[in-house]
C-alpha cells in the first residue's frame, strides 16, 4: 500500500501545492490518506423494485459482507466484494441496485425531491442521481434529465430504463441554454456540475488525475457559472437548487457560489446532515454565508465532494 509521501509524489505537484494553500497540513494529510488506495464498493437499493431488508437478506445468503450507512437507509458499504463481482449478481442485472459512491448520494438527499414535483437534472449522465431522485419521488412527478454528450446520453437512457425510473424524460442539449428554454418551470434543480474531479483522485490510478491542470480548473469554473445561471433561470421563484461537484478547490466551489450570490438572487440554506467527513465551506475573503455549504473529504468510504443548497 502507498504511503502519504508516495501519493504526494505521484499526484500533480501544482495540485498538492494548492492543497497546502487551502487547507491546514493536518487536513492535507487526511485528504491524501483518503487517496491512498481503492475505496470500498458502495451501492444504493433501487426502492422502485426492491427494499433494503430483502437486499440485505440476499447479500447474506451470498456471503457478501456489508455495513449500513447511518445517514442513509437505502445505502450499503460492501466489505468483501468489488464492483466487478457485484455486477455479476442477478440483482444488478435486474436493476434492483445501483453502484454509486456514497458522496454522490448526498446531493439528491439535500435537494429532497418530493412525489409530484417537477425536477431538472441539468447535467445528468450516467444517471445515478437521476434514478435516485425518481426512487425518492416514488415515480410520481416529472424529472427532465439533460446530458450534452450523445454517448453519455445513451448510457443515461439505458440506466433510467434499467432502474424503472419512468417519470424521467431525457434530452441531449447544452446545459447553458436550458434555462432560457424552460424559464421558471421547475420546483427543484440539481446541478451536479462537470468538474476537475479532485475528490476522486487515487494514488494507485493515474487515470483519475492524468488530465488535471490549473488551466482546466479555470475553464471549468467559467462553465460552472454559466450552468448555474441556466439552473437559476429554470427554477421557479422560491424553488430549491443544489449545486455540487466532486472536486476540492475553492475556484470551482466557493468562488462559484460567491459569483452566484453577487449576480443571481439566491440565498444559501443550511445542510443538516451528520457526516464525519464533512467540513464547512471556506469563507476567507468571501461571503460568510458560504460556510453553510459542505465539503466532504475523501476517505476509505467516501469520494471528495462539495454540496451547496440554494433558494431562489
Amino acid at each position: 500500500m502507498l504511503s502519504i509521501l508516495d501519493v504526494k509524489k505521484k499526484l500533480p505537484q501544482e495540485f498538492v501545492t494548492e492543497l497546502y494553500e487551502q487547507y491546514t497540513p493536518l487536513t492535507v494529510d487526511k485528504i491524501l490518506s483518503g487517496m491512498l488506495g481503492n475505496r470500498y464498493t458502495t451501492l444504493r437499493v433501487n426502492t422502485l423494485m426492491c427494499n433494503i431488508r430483502d437486499l440485505m437478506s440476499y447479500l447474506k445468503q451470498n456471503n457478501i459482507k456489508f455495513e449500513r450507512v447511518g445517514w442513509y437507509n437505502d445505502a450499503l458499504i460492501i466489505k468483501n466484494a468489488n464492483e466487478k463481482q457485484i455486477q455479476k449478481l442477478d440483482i444488478y442485472d435486474k436493476g434492483y441496485i445501483y453502484l454509486q459512491s456514497l458522496s454522490s448520494m448526498i446531493p439528491p438527499i439535500v435537494l429532497d425531491p418530493k412525489p409530484g414535483e417537477k425536477v431538472l437534472d441539468l447535467t445528468a449522465a450516467p444517471g445515478s442521481k437521476t434514478t435516485q431522485m425518481a426512487a425518492m419521488m416514488n415515480n410520481e412527478g416529472y424529472i427532465l434529465a439533460n446530458e450534452l454528450d450523445s454517448i453519455r446520453c445513451e448510457r443515461l437512457k439505458y440506466n433510467i430504463e434499467k432502474q424503472g425510473a419512468n417519470i424521467v424524460e431525457v434530452i441531449n442539449k447544452r446545459g447553458e441554454k436550458i434555462g432560457e428554454e424552460y424559464k421558471e418551470q421547475f420546483d427543484k434543480v440539481l446541478l451536479d456540475a462537470p468538474c476537475s474531479g479532485e475528490g476522486r483522485f487515487l494514488g494507485t490510478n493515474v487515470g483519475t488525475y492524468r488530465n488535471w491542470s490549473t488551466k482546466t480548473v479555470k475553464e471549468l469554473a467559467k462553465l460552472q457559472k454559466k450552468l448555474l445561471k441556466s439552473a437559476y433561470q429554470a427554477l421557479k421563484p422560491d424553488g430549491i437548487m443544489v449545486y455540487s461537484t466532486c472536486t476540492l478547490n475553492k475556484k470551482e466551489n466557493e468562488e462559484v457560489l460567491q459569483w452566484a450570490i453577487e449576480n443571481l438572487n439566491l440565498k444559501l440554506l443550511d445542510i443538516d446532515m451528520d457526516l464525519k467527513e464533512k467540513m464547512q465551506g471556506f469563507t476567507e475573503g468571501l461571503d460568510k454565508r458560504i460556510s453553510k455549504a459542505i465539503r466532504i473529504l475523501p476517505s476509505k468510504n467516501m469520494e471528495g465532494f462539495f454540496v451547496a443548497k440554494l433558494r431562489k
